[in-house]
């Protein structure tokens, strides 16, 4: 984390209240939150930052009041202003739209200690509430996050990114999905699977000989009803069940495959309310023929109608769930963070409609299912999101399939506009949330609190999680 890091309130802050009467003018009421329930310090002087939703009205003082785990004010943190007791005074000027605080750790923890400080907002001297995120939580070394609130930068309408996110820390990391190909597995087995976010799909030949001549097949193409489902991957996420079979280490039982690459995003905003994830240019057709290269893999690949191929050799490392390729770039890319540091990604994806059709979902969420990260779905019937507790999380729910949250979290309409015209929509399900249990096994459950921006625009999707404990 940098230096300069400053925590800034995440999204919006909750509605603030107002009151009146007959005689008198409206009072209304300003808010103040902290963004997050904790964080892990890595500088030796962290910025907090508490954040008004509207300008100060007049000046005054937040009140925050702290609890120390492990830790001694003084001698292991110390903070500008300086407390007393254990209390901590900021004043704030008229028109403020935040006060900040410096948090310094004056020893750190070694290895096995439990050392943080919880600070809670305790009081305000104007007229202004206190959020419901109200307290954060100062970790001296790495601890599972207790929770926040997160937007998957995803790229807008047409998603032209792929977006992984680490409950446990809070990070995530955004890859742009053209950017590879092929996912080499990192595990025991030998297998490759397709990139999913852009419809490609592969067939196997009946040859060995990677510098025949081949031609495209139209029947490959995914789109309206078309496409194969021996084709694609399976989409539960099952490693066991790729459309490439599993790599021989008898070379002559790995034979060619035709790659329908899939197809590029748009390049231009698509109608609002619509996306454009796969409706931009086609990405053309490759062969390969992957073979076994002592416990890696040999990869042979070239144009279809190519009679002279390109060779790379990948290894296996067992640290991530692949290693991926770009058959376009000819070169290994980063794709995915390490496997047992991923909870979610957002993302587009070649699923199924009935048992045989794949269709095409943009707005999707996987779960990291190779990465042993699981999910199930909680409806509001059952259980209010606020008062869910790890005592109602149900293991059994926690089932084998990578698409457990899926498009479960929203939906679409079609309408048409004042003139007449198609218009489409995005719609949030807030009759639900997910439960989520992370490579480590910590649980979380999780709520999406928005997919589209203010104007419609879909591709902005938010959501805020918590710890079960």
């Amino acid at each position: 984390m940098k230096n300069n890091f400053i925590l800034i309130l995440s999204f919006v802050l909750l509605a603030f209240t107002a009151c009146n009467n007959d005689d008198a003018a409206v009072v209304e009421t300003s808010t103040v939150a902290l963004a997050g329930a904790s964080l892990n310090l890595t500088a030796k002087s962290t910025p907090i930052e508490v954040k008004f939703d509207k300008p100060a009205a007049e000046a005054g003082s937040i009140t925050l009041t702290f609890t120390e785990a492990g830790v001694v004010y003084g001698t292991d943190f110390a903070t500008t202003p300086a407390a007393t007791g254990k209390t901590l005074v900021i004043p704030f000027a008229k028109d403020a739209t935040s006060v900040t605080f410096a948090f310094h750790k004056l020893k750190e923890a070694v290895e096995g200690e439990v050392k943080n400080v919880v600070f809670t907002i305790s009081s305000v001297t104007v007229n202004t509430a206190i959020a419901a995120n109200k307290s954060i939580q100062l970790n001296f070394n790495e601890t599972a996050s207790l929770g926040g609130a997160l937007a998957a930068l995803v790229g807008g309408a047409n998603e032209p990114n792929q977006v992984f996110v680490d409950l446990s820390s809070g990070t995530m990391t955004s890859v742009v999905r053209t950017s590879w190909d092929l996912g080499f597995y990192g595990g025991s087995d030998f297998r490759v699977v397709l990139n999913a976010t852009v419809k490609m799909a592969a067939k196997q030949l009946t040859t060995t000989n990677i510098d025949e001549i081949q031609t495209s097949d139209d029947t490959m193409i995914i789109g309206g009803g078309a496409g194969s489902v021996s084709q694609i991957d399976d989409v539960t996420g099952d490693i066991s069940k790729t459309a490439i079979a599993t790599i021989s280490a008898t070379d002559a039982d790995n034979k060619v495959y035709l790659i329908y690459m899939g197809n590029n995003p748009l390049t231009t905003a698509p109608a609002l309310g619509s996306e454009g994830s796969s409706s931009g240019t086609s990405r053309g057709w490759m062969k390969i023929r992957v073979l076994r290269s002592g416990t890696g893999y040999k990869v042979q690949y070239a144009a279809i109608d190519a009679t002279t191929h390109s060779e790379v050799t990948i290894s296996k490392d067992a640290a991530y769930n692949f290693t991926f390729f770009s058959l376009l770039d000819k070169k290994i890319v980063t794709v995915e963070p390490q496997k047992a540091k991923w909870d979610i990604s957002f993302t587009t994806f070649t699923n199924l409609a009935g048992p045989t059709t794949p269709y095409f979902y943009a707005d999707f969420v996987l779960n990291n299912l190779k990465g042993e990260a699981k999910t199930y779905q909680v409806l509001t019937t059952e259980f209010a999101y606020d008062n869910f507790t790890l005592a109602n999380v149900a293991e059994a729910k926690f089932t084998a399939d990578q698409r457990n949250i899926g498009s479960n979290w929203r939906g679409t309409t079609n309408g048409v506009d004042a003139n007449g015209n198609p218009k489409a929509g995005f719609t949030l399900k807030t009759d639900r949330f997910f439960v989520v249990k992370d490579p480590a096994g910590n649980v979380y459950k999780l709520k999406f609190t928005g997919g589209a921006s203010e104007t419609g625009e879909r591709g902005f999707p938010k959501f805020q999680y918590a710890i079960l404990k």
